[in-house]
């Protein structure tokens, strides 16, 4: 499955596109993979996140 093109705005349209994208890919998956890939995702988030804050992009 091709992950989706997210705009450099990130509109609702890019929210939607992005749940639609993660649940489809979760359909099938066991709900202990199901949360090992949230917490894998969210985990990224957070890194991405400490690396704004270091460059002074993010509160």
């Amino acid at each position: 499955m091709k992950e989706p093109d997210i705009s450099d705005n990130f509109t609702i349209e890019d929210i939607h596109t992005v749940r639609e994208y993660n649940a489809k890919r979760r359909q099938k998956m066991e709900l202990k993979e199901r949360l090992e890939d949230i917490k894998k995702s969210a985990d990224k988030c957070e890194e991405d996140i400490e690396k704004c804050r270091k460059k002074g992009l993010a509160i």
